[in-house]
């Protein structure tokens, strides 16, 4: 275990903060899953911090159970951002090989992202991820990979993906509110993406619908490229809304009932099968048919894949996913989501559930569409790592540079601010 690296992903969401430990050999590429945590998040609303306290209270929990379940001590996390405040842009950025074998280095493809990095935005805005699209060198488009080809030009189009700086900066202060360290921030449909997501689904073209608490985030790949991203806020926490106001229950059982007795297609059910809906303040339980049930979450649902689909229609790709959709996220749990979404869409639906690490341990724990995002960021960040070491920088991967999370702080940092480690992580981008 001593060449191994350990990653914490802290998937902070609307209604839960969900924490996974694992250990990934740079070497074999092996990820074993050590530990998890989950706990309830009152602090968030559609993917933004509202209470910091909560907030920090929620991971602090997640982490504690993470810790006792691996046996590690957790300092560095990578954590995952959604909401409606991430938006993106494509770009092109230019560079002069000036090398005189004239032969394009990493280092060139580095060099030519770091000034798109420079790109004119908001000042209340900050740049999450860029993610080169596609290069031309000379005039010469469609190329993937530039490493090792020569050239005096070099050009890419590069699709450039920002948040609020408010909102990335509260993110922080939960974590370190908590006691933790932010190594990085990933956008989460692009970390679920690395969890449910094989290759030739991506190479083909394909849709990923994370349907969380608070957020629906969607990721559209072809060519093994991401190519759009966009977040809506309607998603679970509108499901389990719905089901407390008409039934007049609590939120706590209004989500075991979703999910124990809820089913989104009304024609795939017993419409005479009853459930018990427990009395508030000591009054008798009442019965509820299934079929009431599927009225009220049915059209919720509906909904949620009606706003997917006009967001998948807006980004022009709707006619290249030849590999269909994939839906996970707490949300498709519910019975029938998939065939609900293949009802929608016309396209074929799966639901996506985390792959990516060995069987061994707690393997069967996290593959559960719940733990996509967590799970996601922590493939995603050893993956950055590895890539990192490598010469060349494909188009077909995101070329954040991520360093290796690690169970005890690399470098003390306990008098340093939230304000002034944001701006040493952006600065090092």
């Amino acid at each position: 275990m001593n060449s191994t690296n350990i990653y914490v992903g802290l998937d902070i969401g609307t209604t839960k903060v969900c924490a996974v430990v694992a250990a990934s050999d740079p070497v074999t590429r092996r990820t074993d899953i050590l530990g998890t945590g989950m706990s309830e998040c009152e602090g968030l609303k559609r993917g933004v911090v509202t209470n910091i306290n909560k907030t920090a209270e929620a991971i602090r929990k997640a982490v504690e159970k993470a810790e006792q379940q691996s046996g590690i001590s957790i300092r560095r996390v990578v954590i995952g951002i959604a909401g409606d405040h991430i938006s993106s842009f494509i770009t092109r950025g230019i560079v002069t090989i000036s090398s005189p074998t004239r032969e394009i280095s990493g280092a060139d493809v580095r060099r030519l992202l770091d000034d798109v990095r420079k790109v004119k935005i908001d000042g209340d805005r900050r740049i999450l991820h860029v993610i080169p699209q596609d290069f031309i060198i000379d005039g010469q488009d469609g190329i993937t990979d530039p490493v090792g080809m020569s050239g005096i030009r070099l050009e890419a189009n590069v699709l450039v993906i920002t948040g609020s700086l408010t909102a990335i900066e509260n993110m922080y202060r939960c974590a370190e509110r908590a006691g933790l360290t932010v190594d990085s921030i990933v956008l989460q449909p692009l970390a679920s993406a690395c969890a449910v997501l094989d290759e030739a689904e991506k190479e083909l073209g394909v849709a990923i619908i994370d349907i969380g608490g608070g957020t629906t985030d969607i990721a559209i790949f072809k060519n093994s490229i991401i190519r759009s991203t966009s977040i809506f806020g309607i998603a679970g926490q509108k499901v389990t809304d719905d089901i407390m106001a008409v039934l007049g229950i609590r939120q706590v059982e209004a989500e075991r009932i979703k999910l124990e007795f809820g089913h989104a297609l009304s024609d795939s059910i017993n419409r005479d099968e009853v459930f018990q809906v427990p009395g508030v303040g000591g009054r008798t339980p009442t019965e509820v048919t299934k079929s009431v049930l599927c009225q009220i979450i049915e059209p919720r649902m509906e909904e949620i894949f009606e706003f997917s689909l006009q967001e998948i229609m807006k980004s022009g790709l709707a006619h290249q996913l030849a590999a269909g959709i994939v839906i996970t996220g707490g949300c498709s749990l519910v019975r029938g989501a998939d065939q609900l979404a293949q009802r929608v869409f016309r396209f074929p639906v799966k639901i996506g559930i985390p792959t990516g690490f060995s069987v061994d341990g707690l393997a069967r724990e996290v593959s559960n569409p719940m733990y996509s995002t967590a799970v996601g960021l922590i493939l995603y960040a050893a993956q950055q790592a590895q890539e990192h070491e490598a010469e060349s920088v494909p188009v077909t991967k995101e070329t954040q540079q991520d360093e290796a999370v690690t169970a005890e702080p690399l470098v003390p940092e306990e008098k340093a601010g939230v304000v002034d480690r944001l701006k040493r992580w952006f600065e090092n981008l």
